[in-house]
């Protein structure tokens, strides 16, 4: 038996709804939905239902599952809209699951501790998906009801199927609630043709997943045609469209309204998607005075451009005709970065040879990073002379041809693919003046001059065999430049001289900082050796060896050895413990001459001695060693112990 199970047998109860701490959780499910457990056998069924949902949903949250419409996160939302939909059978019409998650984890978080540190995460999770599903039924409701209208306008006794699954399909209402709804009408509901037009759908659903790969909306039908988007952001900065499909947060719609994030699909497009390396295009999709402000695109294995975003006023909706305008300005920083790439891809197989081949790129405003097969790290010879060949190129200011052309005319040409992917039969070429030609579906400059500055950033290793170098262009490289040219200034005026004579500023600075150095070591030598001299003229006799001990105030470590090996070197009969202070950790040095040595008195031991004393350790060699202490009150303790130590030795 599980632990819960046998939590029934030792509690006498008759389920495991009836146990204790599942219970707890019910009795809130009671207070909030105001429903009654033991009323009624519907009743119960409902304040189970929502019981185990909302505390299995808690523990998915913070397992870190989110709601979806795939996989384990289309379980978690099929699970908190089954949960709400329970709460509506009861008479609740608001969000409540939320409230009831602060009940499920003071019940668990004994065991579970994870569940306290992650509570307000989950709550608001639940909350969130809550107020989404409130949104679609209240959608729902008023088709619902225009729906019924028609109905009875023609004396019809039965709610027709393809009605009831439009409400499913599209508007996302719940099957069961339409039945209770048609039949609170005195109406029925043709289920058999509900049944086959959902069985229709999963097919749709099934081929479309096949077709649109990992970017389509599982289990979503956008109910289009398999016409792919037009793409005119080769030749047009913005175009008028028509709106397809619009989708509200993961739910798909017929409008999106101010405020929310969605997606908008159009039958043609300006807008670049992000593929081959290349990041999408930003923008705006304008209709009267609403805006969408588009912040990505991506396209499905069908041809279908995803335009995701944020409605920033205004609303869209399905059918509309919109004006969509990219961000003209980010797209030439992107076709700059773009071309470099290219340029770059040549300079390098010029300079390392015809075994380099693409690996791997990123393309961003102005920036890029460009992955290449070859089995060492570049020297700074190589690097200069990549980077001077693609500046080359760009002075050259080759002009850039784009054609659409047969794969084997193309590779007649001399084309090499620049992207891992796959090629039809007609491919696009980009020329760069002879000098670069590769085939490539990405958005590219006009002529190579308007690359502008170009500048290597780094080279780095990636796995075996692969290197990446990321590099800067145009308005970045000019704003790097700027910075460095404003350091310049700056440390001119701190060196008060000019930019051209810095250098030479420096390095006389370098030469009179290195003289000061050794002039500083020179005087502390003499400062620790006349210190040595103090501390032996005030040493005491024990037993024919000098016997001394002293605190020295600000040393480390390094000075510390430095004034022992001093003492051992003037005097062979010396036994010596230098102690600092640092903070609050006494740290002590111990050293013998090379006559106490050999009279059995060890460095090592004495400051193993005097370390315990302060509740540390310490350990060395016989004629020098090291230690620290814990406990600063008690030093000079340590340090009287030395004259009883030496005594005890010679004895």
């Amino acid at each position: 038996m599980g632990l819960e199970r046998l939590a029934v047998v030792c509690q006498d109860v008759n389920s495991l709804f009836d146990v204790d701490t599942v219970m707890n959780i019910t009795n809130k499910v009671t207070e909030l939905t105001g429903a009654s457990y033991g009323q009624s056998v519907k009743m119960d069924v409902s304040l189970r239902v929502i019981t185990d949902h909302i505390r299995a949903s808690t523990f998915m949250i913070a397992d870190g599952v989110l709601p979806s419409n795939e996989g384990r996160g289309y379980v978690l939302r099929r699970l908190l809209r089954r949960a709400a939909r329970h709460g509506k059978l009861l008479g609740v019409n608001h969000p409540f699951l939320y409230q009831v998650v602060e009940t499920v984890i003071r019940e668990n978080e004994n065991h579970y501790t994870y569940l306290r540190e992650r509570a307000e995460y989950i709550t608001k999770v639940v909350k969130v998906e809550e107020e989404n599903f409130a949104r679609t039924i209240d959608g729902g409701m008023a088709i619902f009801a225009n729906m019924l209208a028609e109905h009875k306008a023609k004396g019809e006794t039965e709610f027709s199927g393809a009605d009831a699954f439009k409400l499913y399909d599209t508007y996302g209402f719940p099957i069961d609630l339409t039945l209770e709804m048609v039949a609170d009408e005195d109406m029925t509901l043709n289920q058999k043709e509900f049944a086959q037009l959902m069985q229709e759908q999963k097919v749709r659903a099934r081929e479309a997943r096949k077709a649109l790969g990992d970017l389509a909306w599982a289990g979503i039908d956008l109910g289009l045609d398999n016409t792919p988007t037009t793409f005119v952001g080769y030749t047009q900065n913005n175009c008028e469209a028509k709106v397809l499909a619009v989708c509200v947060g993961e739910e798909v719609s017929g409008t999106i309204a101010g405020g929310e994030s969605g997606i908008l699909v159009l039958d043609k497009t300006p807008f670049y998607a992000e593929m081959g390396g290349q990041v999408a295009d930003q923008g705006v999709i304008l209709v009267g005075n609403s805006r969408f402000q588009v912040t990505n695109v991506q396209k499905d294995k069908g041809g279908k451009y995803l335009h995701y975003g944020k409605m920033l006023n205004g609303s869209v909706k399905v059918d509309d005709l919109v004006c969509a305008s990219i961000d003209v300005d980010r797209r030439k920083a992107i076709m700059r970065a773009h071309s470099a790439t290219h340029l770059l891809q040549k300079a390098l197989q010029s300079v390392l040879g015809d075994h380099v081949h693409q690996a791997g790129s990123y393309v961003e405003p102005d920036r890029l990073r460009f992955d290449f097969t070859h089995y060492s790290a570049l020297t700074a010879e190589e690097l200069a002379k990549v980077n001077s060949l693609v500046q080359n190129a760009v002075l050259e200011g080759y002009p850039i041809e784009t054609r659409e052309m047969p794969i084997e005319d193309a590779k007649a040409m001399g084309a090499t693919a620049l992207f891992s992917e796959k090629y039809g039969d007609t491919v696009r070429v980009v020329n760069m003046g002879n000098y670069s030609i590769e085939l490539c579906g990405g958005t590219h400059l006009d002529n190579t001059a308007k690359v502008g500055p170009f500048e290597l950033e780094s080279e780095s290793s990636v796995a075996s065999g692969v290197r990446r170098i990321e590099a800067i262009t145009g308005k970045a490289c000019l704003e790097k430049m700027e910075h460095s040219q404003q350091m310049l200034f700056d440390a001119a005026m701190k060196m008060k001289t000019k930019p051209t004579d810095l250098l030479a500023r420096i390095q006389a600075h370098m030469e009179e900082l290195k003289e000061l150095k050794r002039t500083i070591e020179q005087y502390k030598a003499k400062e620790a050796s006349g210190e040595v001299e103090r501390f032996l003229f005030g040493s005491h006799n024990v037993g024919g060896f000098k016997v001394l001990t002293a605190m020295v105030p600000n040393a480390d470590a390094a000075k510390l050895r430095q004034m022992g090996d001093l003492l051992r070197e003037k005097d062979p009969n010396v036994v010596a413990v230098l102690a600092t202070v640092n903070g609050d950790k006494p740290t002590f040095l111990a050293v013998c001459g090379k006559e106490a040595v050999s009279s059995g008195i060890k460095a090592g031991e004495l400051v193993k001695l005097v370390c315990t004393t302060c509740d540390g350790s310490g350990g060395g060699k016989p004629d020098s060693a090291m230690g620290g202490g814990k406990n600063v009150t008690k030093v000079d303790n340590a340090l009287a112990m030395v004259d009883d130590f030496v005594t005890s030795k010679l004895h």
